[in-house]
């Protein structure tokens, strides 16, 4: 849980703040120009269902949704209206380069809060917990870490989930033959042909990939985990922790709603669009009490 406090330092002191002050908005670059135009641009993926992808062109997912909330409540604390949210998609490999250069103001996606990559981004509170492991043809019979040894595993370039493999394959040395994609679809495509033997990722999207695949029976997720759980978060400027912390209030207040527990249901125990299919992915204990109450788990891992 140490992760936790680094995420949520701060977020006490927004529990009282109805609206931001002139001078929270003026210290805030993004919060200054969201005042001054109207205007919020959400980085989103393409086709990381079901957090954030397109549905006949238009950006929708877990991840999305939660901005969508969190866009609202900005609008209440800055005094506007309407706030217009611009969308650009991002991937992988450029989705830092997008933050930093302030081409999107927040990335709605799919994106692991890890000491490294908060040297590069600011995070929020996390919405949600998955470990790596890996997609294989059921026919392969494939289900540990050893079973990757001599084969050829695929994962995709900008992801962590390529160093926790490369650390695997070094210090177990199983000769495994690591692969790129330039995205998930091509390389759960690899597995499916049989160019490679696994697809090493997120859980959660491998699951997503299994339900959305013409025979998900033919496909199988390890029981081997390469990580333990790790938390997503949305992810913003690294120079900007007067909107962070405006963020997390939002979120915060989402959380211990019952909206939340709605939304969670929209995506992962319902039907996901476009093909209705239904991942059944109940909610987490451990998810269950960070929405509870993010500020608790700040005072417990400090403690630690």
């Amino acid at each position: 849980m140490r992760w936790l406090a680094v995420l949520v330092v701060g977020a006490l002191s927004w529990q009282s703040a109805a609206a931001a002050s002139g001078e929270q908005i003026a210290s805030s670059p993004t919060l200054s120009r969201i005042a001054s135009t109207g205007e919020i641009t959400i980085g989103h993926r393409a086709s990381e269902a079901p957090f954030s992808y397109e549905v006949d062109g238009q950006p929708t997912g877990y991840a999305v949704d939660l901005c969508l909330q969190v866009i609202e409540g900005l609008e209440e604390a800055l005094g506007l209206t309407d706030i217009q949210v611009n969308y650009v998609p991002v991937t992988p490999a450029n989705r830092f380069i997008f933050i930093r250069n302030g081409d999107v103001d927040i990335e709605c996606g799919v994106t692991t809060n890890t000491p490294e990559r908060r040297r590069q981004a600011a995070f929020s509170y996390p919405n949600f917990l998955t470990a790596t492991r890996y997609v294989s043809l059921a026919e392969q019979h494939m289900d540990s870490v050893q079973d990757l040894a001599g084969r050829s595993v695929v994962s995709t370039t900008g992801t962590i989930n390529i160093g926790q493999l490369n650390e695997l394959n070094r210090t177990e040395g199983l000769n495994i033959s690591v692969m790129l994609s330039r995205n998930h679809e091509e390389a759960f495509a690899m597995v499916a042909s049989g160019q490679a033997s696994a697809f090493v990722m997120d859980e959660i999207l491998l699951a997503g990939l299994v339900s959305s695949a013409t025979d998900p029976g033919a496909f199988h997720i390890s029981k081997a985990t390469l990580s333990s759980a790790e938390p997503y978060g949305l992810m913003m400027p690294p120079d900007d922790p007067v909107f962070v912390e405006l963020v997390n209030q939002q979120l915060s207040k989402f959380y211990q709603s019952e909206g939340i527990q709605a939304l969670y249901a929209k995506w992962f125990l319902q039907p996901v669009p476009p093909d209705n299919r239904v991942l059944n992915l109940p909610l987490a204990p451990e998810l269950a009490a960070i929405f509870a109450n993010p500020e608790h788990h700040l005072e417990q891992s400090l403690e630690q």
